[in-house]
């Protein structure tokens, strides 16, 4: 729910085959926590924001981690006893296991297998495989190709290296009115994959590409980041930033049809949590709000014990609970123009609402002020002023003792959010408000 004023600024339809054709763009790319791909893909990701690239050294130790070796792959196959490829790297990059080490060597199928994963009941789907911190290797296959191998000699080659090098991220700060942040994060690590990893990619693109259009009040903070190793060095490198963060979304899995769903943050209670509430109660779906856990996506990090940050999660299906999750089913097919839409208008939401959201001092809380003489009373009484109603003034005024912001005014009275916002903006222009702060994550 984009406050009226604003929604006419974004044509959904448009943007949303914008954010589509993007994602087109970014899926033959093979992404893994650090590399050229995802320097690649941070690369074009600043052809439309202007993004910062930053570069942590391997070895660097991030709180209990350590930022790991770079990893690079230029080509992979198998060949079969006939000397025929029956698995190409380069016709899809899911099929060999993210951080595999390169090798070149023959030998029989019994061994081969040893080294190939499937998913039994999806006979032609390439399953997603990682392996970042054992050193080993192995090739991803459909299990209908599996079924077909053949005994005899394979000619297995990967060409990969994993050196010394960096993780790559990007970063994105759009200055507020106040040191005030809000957090959008989305991971930059995986390969064609389109919901998991590059819906949230060009839902967050868009996102930051409006915001840029006007000054806001809150400072917004845009990370693209590899899971969990890009997360644990953004808070360990950025500790200065860590106090300033007042509200976070993580933007994951965001473009299929499912239903919009929104994860708490670790607080439960935190002012994104209520307002993300509120926006999935306006949409319908209040089944669709889930408790966090300390299992999914870089939440875990933001929302862990030492930094207990107010970041929830915005998606759609949630991952794990979809069949084409971490296959090659997940293609551009399985993400659409209107659900990017949907859920860029959802976070949008969260950000005006965040923003106009706050707590106000009735400055004549003796009995009804007089909103005749200032020009905020409908003389053919029970009527609507331009775009609120009577109604929501009296409970912005009712309520406005210094402890209730808007959002639980709205809450309370059963009126939208956007009209006690007008109430109020109204009432504080008239002199009848006072302003006191946000309210308290």
């Amino acid at each position: 729910m984009v406050p009226r004023e604003k929604l006419g600024m974004v044509d959904l339809i448009k943007v949303g085959k914008q954010m589509h054709a993007l994602a087109c763009e970014l899926h033959p790319i093979c992404r893994s926590i650090t590399g050229d791909g995802v320097r690649e893909t941070l690369k074009r990701i600043a052809q439309e924001v202007p993004i910062e690239v930053h570069e942590v050294p391997s070895g660097t130790q991030v709180h209990d981690w350590v930022v790991p070796d770079e990893w690079n792959i230029r080509d992979a196959w198998i060949k079969g006893p006939d000397g025929q490829k029956v698995v190409d790297f380069s016709e899809c990059n899911l099929h060999v296991v993210g951080y595999s080490l390169p090798i070149s060597a023959k030998m029989p199928l019994c061994d081969l297998l040893h080294h190939l994963h499937s998913i039994p009941d999806q006979m032609d789907w390439i399953p997603y495989r990682t392996g970042y911190y054992c050193r080993s290797w192995g090739f991803c296959i459909a299990q209908r190709k599996m079924d077909q191998l053949q005994e005899g000699i394979y000619e297995v080659f990967i060409d990969s290296e994993l050196t010394a090098g960096s993780l790559s991220y990007g970063e994105l700060i759009i200055p507020g009115q106040t040191s005030d942040e809000f957090l959008i994060s989305c991971h930059v690590c995986h390969p064609s994959m389109a919901n998991d990893n590059l819906s949230g990619i060009v839902v967050a693109v868009a996102l930051a590409r409006y915001l840029m259009l006007e000054p806001r009040r809150l400072t917004v903070r845009f990370v693209f980041i590899p899971g969990t190793i890009g997360s644990i060095a953004w808070l360990a490198l950025n500790g200065e930033v860590i106090p300033r963060i007042m509200h976070g979304l993580v933007l994951t899995c965001v473009g299929d049809i499912g239903d919009p769903t929104y994860k708490r943050s670790r607080r439960g209670n935190a002012e994104i949590d209520r307002v993300m509430e509120y926006i999935m109660r306006q949409a319908g779906v209040n089944d669709r709000v889930l408790d966090f856990v300390p299992y999914g996506y870089d939440e875990r990090q933001y929302c862990s014990a030492g930094f207990n940050l107010p970041v929830g999660v915005l998606s759609r299906s949630v991952h794990g609970t979809f069949p084409e999750y971490h296959t090659s089913a997940d293609d551009l097919t399985f993400i659409k123009p209107e659900c990017l839409a949907d859920s860029l208008s959802k976070a949008l939401s969260a950000i005006e609402m965040v923003e106009s959201n706050g707590i106000y001092q009735n400055l004549k809380p003796m009995g009804e002020p007089m909103l005749g003489r200032v020009g905020l009373y409908d003389k053919r009484g029970g009527g609507r002023t331009e775009k609120f109603t009577e109604l929501a003034m009296l409970w912005v005024l009712n309520l406005s003792d210094g402890t209730s912001d808007l959002l639980s005014i709205a809450e309370r009275s059963g009126i939208d959010f956007c009209d006690i916002v007008d109430a109020s903006l109204a009432l504080e222009a008239a002199g009848l408000l006072q302003r006191m702060g946000v309210t308290c994550n």
